[in-house]
């Protein structure tokens, strides 16, 4: 909102409710963020108490034992995994962001008028480039997510795959605080 009303020129008693308002969202959406991770938490610790249940039932004997190194190296795994998936996924948001860049910047040179506002731009353009780039960028993190898990479990056994979401559980709890932390020191900049 303030944004848009410094755009407009609607002079500064308007631009001091939105900033206001931009306050109030601020707030509201970071409670909403900590509930949100808390939350998740929450709900992976329960998918991996189920997890072991499951396993407990069909494996006599089994345990998550910090001392066993099966369990140990898929702790390690774990922890290691959500830092590569949040780089990967933060990559390729900045490189749909170049490409968008690109375009405008094409568009500004291509189009007459354009930089006057006598011209209307390429918008759907605009929305194809980050509707690939989102679609075609996504899919090494989503398939990451998705196969390493399966990977662990085949390849190295149930032991390093509860492990690997116990590890995984702790740091991305942690990570997701720090990000929320960090985004929001960036938006209010």
């Amino acid at each position: 909102a303030g944004g848009i009303s410094e755009m407009a020129e609607l002079g500064p008693e308007t631009r001091a409710i939105t900033d206001g308002l931009d306050e109030v969202g601020n707030t509201t959406a970071a409670i909403g963020k900590g509930f949100a991770i808390g939350a998740a938490g929450l709900a992976a610790l329960a998918i991996i108490a189920a997890f072991i249940q499951v396993i407990s039932s069909q494996v006599e004997g089994f345990s998550l034992d910090i001392g066993n190194p099966k369990v140990l190296m898929g702790m390690f795994l774990g922890g290691i995994f959500p830092f590569i998936v949040s780089a990967m996924t933060m990559r390729a948001v900045g490189d749909a962001a170049f490409d968008m860049i690109k375009e405008i910047r094409r568009q500004f040179k291509e189009i007459p008028g354009l930089m006057e506002g006598k011209a209307k731009p390429d918008s759907k353009k605009c929305v194809d480039i980050a509707t690939k780039a989102a679609l075609r960028r996504m899919m090494g993190p989503g398939a990451l997510a998705v196969l390493a898990p399966v990977v662990v479990g085949f390849g190295l056994g149930a032991d390093s795959l509860g492990g690997m979401l116990g590890g995984a559980l702790i740091t991305c709890v942690l990570l997701a605080i720090t990000m929320q932390a960090g985004g929001g020191a960036w938006d209010n900049a």
